[in-house]
């Protein structure tokens, strides 16, 4: 078991964007690429189960039971442009990045210093979560095709927006429940102040992880800028 500032630790959960991956990545690579691709790959699975579960997604997140495909595009055009992170575009976006990681139009970033430590802490037993507000067949393709090569197999699990906004706590207890680990034993990595204040009203341990373009964090927040600064030791047994 590893512990972290003397507090046992069960797991470890990351974000991404801005944590484990450049988000200028996501920015100016992943968000383009779909977002110019919506109109037509929602118009390929208007008939398809896919299209119709995200097509309902969109009636149900916007309240129009009825409304139309070339509006629920509209809807999801509109959500792309201002990077909301409601569950029918993340599934869409996840569709459509998995063919751009197919055709091998780009390639995921990841920091060096986080491929190095997830692959060593699933090396030392300690199970390694991803939680992010993509969607999970989005996370994985991510994590499959990086700069490092395919990191998959160091991660434990996959969490998304279906199990709450990240600025819920109750989103971070959900996930202890899920684990069946207390809160107190989980660690939360991640960039986003709101999240981190989330996960520790949660229960949670958390560290803030300052990249480059970060903003400050709050003087009393434990701040690292990369994970091998991180104050985690393996328990002596």
């Amino acid at each position: 078991m590893l512990l972290f500032d003397r507090q046992p630790i069960q797991a470890i959960v990351c974000d991404i964007e801005g944590t484990t991956s450049d988000i200028a990545f996501v920015k100016t690579v992943l968000f383009p690429y779909a977002e110019a691709r919506i109109e037509a790959v929602m118009g390929q699975l208007a008939d398809t189960p896919e299209g119709q579960e995200i097509l309902a997604q969109v009636r149900a997140e916007v309240g129009e039971p009825h409304l139309g495909l070339d509006d629920a595009i509209a809807q999801l055009l509109s959500w792309a442009k201002a990077d909301q992170k409601v569950t029918p575009l993340k599934t869409l976006q996840g569709i459509i990045w998995e063919e751009g990681y197919r055709t091998g139009a780009y390639t995921s970033h990841i920091y060096e210093d986080a491929a190095d430590y997830l692959t060593r802490w699933h090396q030392q037993g300690v199970p390694v979560y991803i939680y992010s507000s993509g969607s999970i067949a989005a996370q994985k393709l991510l994590f499959a095709h990086t700069t490092a090569g395919d990191l998959t197999p160091g991660l434990q699990g996959y969490f998304d927006t279906t199990t709450g906004p990240k600025l819920d706590p109750n989103a971070y207890r959900t996930i202890a429940e899920t684990l069946a680990i207390p809160p107190r034993e989980l660690l939360f990595l991640s960039d986003h102040p709101g999240e981190l204040d989330a996960a520790e009203q949660a229960g949670w341990q958390v560290c803030a992880i300052q990249r480059p373009g970060t903003p400050d964090f709050a003087p009393e927040r434990r701040v690292v800028e990369r994970f091998d600064q991180l104050p985690l030791q393996q328990a002596v047994t």
